[in-house]
């Protein structure tokens, strides 16, 4: 079993094992923070906004942001991760629900497949964070 990750704010602590990442993206995503949200991506990090739809940098964080936007905690529940050296490939499945601040009903998951990788501090990001795994079509 993996240790919670606990937030304070934007600063808590970052994956020290891939089997971690997903618990440390969600005590990100759930802080709601986009800066928080950041820290556990490569500067270069690609985040699959939609099927087919790839985006980094300030648009990565627009994209997260705006799912974090929903208010809603995510849940994730890693199936596997397979490691080779500093890389490890994730197959997370992962759900947004309940009822938004707006009174919106919510409902959204899938499996991701994931890529993170071992910076030279020690720490796992994610260098391809795929929410949609195969799917052809998002939301």
């Amino acid at each position: 079993m993996t240790e919670e990750i606990v937030p304070s704010g934007s600063d808590f602590p970052l994956a020290t094992s891939p089997e971690q990442q997903p618990h440390v993206f969600a005590a990100a995503f759930n802080t709601g923070a986009p800066d928080a949200i950041e820290r556990v991506y490569e500067q270069a990090g690609v985040f699959v906004s939609r099927p087919g739809i790839p985006t980094a940098g300030a648009d990565r964080r627009a994209a997260n942001a705006h799912m974090a936007s929903l208010g809603l905690p995510i849940e994730v529940r890693p199936r596997h991760v397979y490691v080779a050296d500093d890389i490890a490939l994730l197959i997370v499945d992962w759900t947004i629900a309940g009822t938004t601040p707006d009174g919106e009903e919510i409902d959204i998951r899938g499996t991701a497949t994931d890529v993170a990788r071992r910076g030279g501090d020690g720490t796992w990001r994610y260098i391809i964070d795929n929410p949609w795994g195969t799917a052809t079509q998002g939301p």
